[in-house]
């Protein structure tokens, strides 16, 4: 490592974990196995980190409501010591349609503070509302014998934004994937305009110095990620992928324990991966991951938008696009905090930031965007099927921002805060707060003012304000 780098990892290593609020990092590696009516949680182990805790105290009890899960760890009395909200990848894949044809197993994690002794580490799924059942229990008992305290192979920490003390800072990890040794430098120079190009957005670039950025970039034999529908499988060492659940611009790590062993060399409060590759991708998942194709034309947006997704809990705003799930069998309100089904409009979720006198469902062009969308979708197809350029797809895109640019900025109440019908994957059924949003478009357009205001929330919980 080189001298700097070396320096900012032994400090991190020695930080003394008697000191206040210095206290090791416990992760729970774990088995979900669904799908035709089973439900099993399996134990894989519970591993000792190799860096503290990078959180203070004050944020330990705060889900903000968000996830399909959250999970707590309670002494033995019950008292909730820790609890974080999160949805794993294998929510998603629950309602796609191979979900109902077949059993699949995927790796999880939880990690939170080590408790001071014995504890239960409790589950619990969303039912409704903010009704919530348990679905597993474990006991963790710190003199275990079986708790795994080696230390994972040790990797390069590179500092791109050291703006103090991780317990006082919101810490971002960036995992370079699909990088050669002889890419090191473009990994350091595509993740520092990862992080320039989420800065350069609000609220993130007025709370700039709230923030950590590591970066950590494992050598991989070959350049690229998979992508399994063009015949290119690739041995990435965090095995990033596209096709995730058959949508070919999907792209996650299905590898949860060697993505965590890797990242364990930061203080992470979340883990972003940068694939290196070209074809148009990303995606984001609570809590969990965030990914993007670094190199496409479009990844400044991608990266930003799927981020909303796996720091913010943000809904996907658009509903156009084909996706891999299938619709719900009822309407009920979405738990996300920019998405709603409007069903009691008096009491609509984000009403502090309507204006008196907005008509809510609030009108729009719906019907000319559909109309002029769906000519694009169809063309995107053919870009695919064809195996045509990238720059295709990309300049696809530049024409359908131009025409949606035009489209929004004319009408009535752009850059108003009301309900606008269609979101949340449904053309119907939900409603958005604005006409455009970074979670619904790709055109040059900021958060709306309900993502703005919910992405503030967890920069204050992991920061402590």
């Amino acid at each position: 490592m080189k001298p700097r780098r070396a320096l900012v990892f032994l400090w991190l290593l020695a930080l003394p974990l008697a000191a206040d609020n210095h206290r090791e990092t416990w992760r729970i590696d774990y088995f979900y196995t669904g799908g035709l009516e089973t439900s099993v949680y399996s134990l894989d182990e519970v591993v000792v980190e190799p860096l503290p805790w990078p959180d203070s105290k004050k944020g330990d009890v705060g889900t903000l409501g968000f996830g399909v899960f959250r999970f707590e760890v309670q002494d033995t009395t019950g008292k909730v010591l820790y609890t974080r909200g999160f949805s794993p990848i294998y929510w998603e894949w629950e309602s796609t349609s191979e979900a109902q044809k077949r059993n699949r197993t995927f790796e999880e994690s939880l990690r939170f503070p080590a408790p001071p002794g014995k504890a239960n580490v409790v589950v619990k799924k969303r039912q409704s509302g903010d009704e919530f059942k348990e679905v597993w229990r474990l006991e963790l008992d710190p003199s275990d014998m079986y708790i795994n305290r080696a230390i994972p192979p040790i990797q390069e920490l590179i500092t791109l934004e050291d703006n103090g003390d991780p317990r006082e800072k919101l810490d971002i990890v960036m995992l370079g994937d699909g990088y050669t040794i002889q890419e090191m430098d473009k990994f350091r120079a595509d993740a520092t305009r990862m992080m320039e190009a989420l800065f350069a957005e609000e609220p993130f670039k007025r709370r700039r110095e709230d923030f950590n950025i590591w970066g950590i970039c494992p050598p991989s034999p070959e350049s690229g990620v998979s992508r399994p529908s063009t015949g290119v499988h690739i041995n990435s060492p965090i095995g990033s992928s596209y096709d995730i659940f058959g949508s070919e611009r999907y792209l996650l790590t299905y590898e949860n324990k060697t993505m965590r062993e890797v990242a364990s060399y930061a203080p992470n409060d979340f883990v972003l991966i940068l694939a290196n590759t070209t074809t148009y991708g990303g995606g984001g998942i609570y809590n969990q991951q965030g990914t993007v194709a670094v190199d496409n034309a479009w990844a400044e947006y991608v990266f930003v938008h799927e981020f909303g997704h796996s720091f913010a809990a943000l809904a996907d705003e658009y509903y156009t696009s084909p996706v891999a799930y299938s619709a719900p069998g009822k309407v009920e309100e979405p738990w996300e905090a920019n998405a709603t089904a409007l069903l009691d409009p008096e009491n609509l979720k984000w009403k502090s930031f309507v204006e008196e006198g907005m008509p809510l469902p609030t009108p729009w062009p719906k019907a000319k965007y559909e109309t002029h969308s769906r000519k694009i979708q169809e063309r995107r197809k053919d870009i695919r099927a064809k195996n045509l350029p990238e720059s295709e797809m990309s300049a696809l895109f530049e024409e359908q921002m131009a025409f949606e640019t035009k489209l929004f900025t004319e009408a009535p109440y752009y850059g108003k805060v009301g309900a606008f019908q269609g979101g949340n994957y449904d053309a119907q059924a939900f409603y958005r707060p604005e006409i455009d949003c970074i979670m619904f478009s790709r055109n040059d357009v900021p958060f709306c003012k309900v993502c703005t205001a919910v992405i503030e929330e967890v920069i204050d919980l992991y920061t402590g304000k």
